[in-house]
């Protein structure tokens, strides 16, 4: 039973569609066999009671005059003239009983001789004696013994208003069997066929039906570790409760996935935040001593006698803690006021710097800037910002690579979009492409996009990163202030 309440709805709709249409087969299939069998029944007591009342009129003559031979050749002349007729109708044995229930004459006078009492030697009789004093008028009942094989018409035989006797027909139930059988036969070919050609019906029906709560099912089934994206989702999308569901679903899947990228992205701003903050702390923490210790080396240069051996060392500490001061100074990252705003030579001053790089990897480089006016922006940040995300992509292509950068703006924001046909970035380690010392090449150290991440997160902007295999791409997002009224 477990089994059957677990089975798919695939297999379980078709099965109860199968299961409803042979029960429903098979009951009209019963009805109609009653009705046709009942029916057969009224039709055979129907000829039955019209023979039995025309042999009891022309039993009349016979029975006043006595002429027992005459009687005889009425009741028994059906049997010798038709009978198949008789046979089909079952009639087996016809008697004629005087009014007081002796055999008058029969069809079978062996068994039922003249003036013998009936009861004597069929105990049907004894069951039918007490229903023959009931007809006191001229017409034909049936009357059904039970236990008995047999069904007995009697019609009473009157002249004049006086019962002259009774006529007793008796029939085989067997009669009904062949025909019964037939009409079984025929109504189980008809049910057969309605089967065969509903049941493939009901399950295509129940199918197409099944199939929809089924791909509804699996996609339920696949939201769990992670969100799936549309292209996995297959629901009905219709107006009826199904596709409801469906639509519903899906949007709701939707809202997940939106509320997963908005909780990566939160947690991303914290963790890059939680980073600015430890990292300030380390350089103002390093850059102290550091300080000293290269004013110390500058004095000890301009004052000090040193030997070659003692130079060649003290210019080396020199260069390494310049070094170490740089690069804690690129983890510091403060705007910074600037002479002019942004135009359209600064950003094509980028383009220039960078020509280089392009030049020497030979790479198919696409440039399009739409500025034309000057923006209110710190120019040397968006500049810096620009030739960070462009070196950044001419480090990633490969030679005669392709790579792009477009800047143009609307009405509230100026965006940056620099692309390259490099290496594909994945998902998890797109999570940390922006922190410090993230980097997936051997060159580098990994603090150009944590500059650029600080640079575009001070400026109230927003920087994204979308990689698919052959096109990676970051764009920048600032916003422009409004004009001073």
């Amino acid at each position: 039973m477990r089994r059957l309440r677990d089975l798919s709805f695939r297999y379980k709709i078709p099965l109860r569609g199968s299961v409803l249409v042979i029960v429903t087969a098979a009951a009209v299939t019963t009805s109609l066999i009653v009705r046709e069998y009942d029916e057969l029944k009224q039709d055979l007591l129907a000829n039955s009671a019209s023979l039995g009342r025309l042999l009891a009129k022309t039993l009349v003559t016979p029975i006043t005059h006595d002429d027992l031979w005459r009687a005889f050749e009425i009741i028994n002349s059906p049997f010798q003239t038709h009978p198949q007729e008789y046979a089909q109708l079952g009639v087996e044995v016809v008697l004629v009983l005087d009014p007081r229930q002796q055999v008058y004459v029969s069809t079978q006078p062996s068994q039922y001789p003249m003036l013998a009492d009936p009861a004597r030697i069929n105990p049907d009789f004894h069951a039918l004696a007490p229903a023959l004093t009931q007809y006191r008028e001229f017409e034909t009942r049936p009357v059904e013994i039970p236990g008995s094989d047999k069904i007995y018409m009697v019609t009473p035989i009157v002249a004049d208003g006086v019962l002259l006797g009774h006529l007793v027909m008796g029939y085989s139930k067997g009669v009904f069997v062949p025909r019964f059988l037939a009409i079984a036969r025929r109504a189980a070919l008809v049910t057969l066929v309605v089967i065969a050609f509903l049941i493939p019906a009901s399950w295509l029906w129940a199918q197409r039906f099944a199939v929809p709560m089924v791909r509804l099912a699996q996609s339920m089934g696949k939201v769990g570790a992670r969100i799936p994206d549309d292209e996995e989702i297959q629901v009905e999308e219709s107006r009826d409760e199904l596709g409801q569901v469906g639509t519903a679903f899906k949007r709701m899947v939707g809202e997940l996935r939106e509320k997963e990228s908005l909780k990566r992205a939160v947690m991303l701003s914290e963790r890059l935040a939680a980073i600015g903050r430890l990292s300030a702390g380390i350089a103002h923490e390093i850059n102290n001593p550091l300080g000293g210790m290269l004013n110390a080396i500058d004095t000890f240069k301009h004052h000090g006698k040193l030997d070659p051996v003692a130079e060649r060392t003290i210019n080396l500490l020199e260069r390494g803690l310049v070094q170490i001061r740089d690069t804690v100074a690129a983890l510091l990252v403060e705007a910074r006021v600037e002479t002019h705003p942004l135009t359209r030579q600064d950003i094509e001053d980028t383009h220039t710097l960078i020509q280089a790089d392009i030049q020497r990897k030979r790479a198919d480089f696409a440039w399009d800037n739409d500025i034309v006016e000057t923006l209110p922006l710190p120019s040397t940040l968006v500049r810096q910002i620009l030739i960070n995300l462009m070196l950044n992509a001419a480090q990633a292509i490969g030679e005669r690579g392709q790579m792009g950068c477009q800047v143009y703006r609307d009405s509230t924001h100026l965006h940056l979009v620099v692309r390259n046909d490099g290496g594909y970035i994945p998902p998890e380690r797109a999570e940390y492409l922006f922190e410090p010392f993230s980097t997936g090449r051997e060159s580098g150290h990994g603090l150009g996009l944590w500059v650029t991440y600080q640079i575009v997160t001070q400026l109230g902007g927003e920087i994204v990163v979308e990689s698919v295999p052959g096109d990676t791409r970051f764009a920048v997002s600032l916003p422009l202030p409004a004009p001073c009224t």
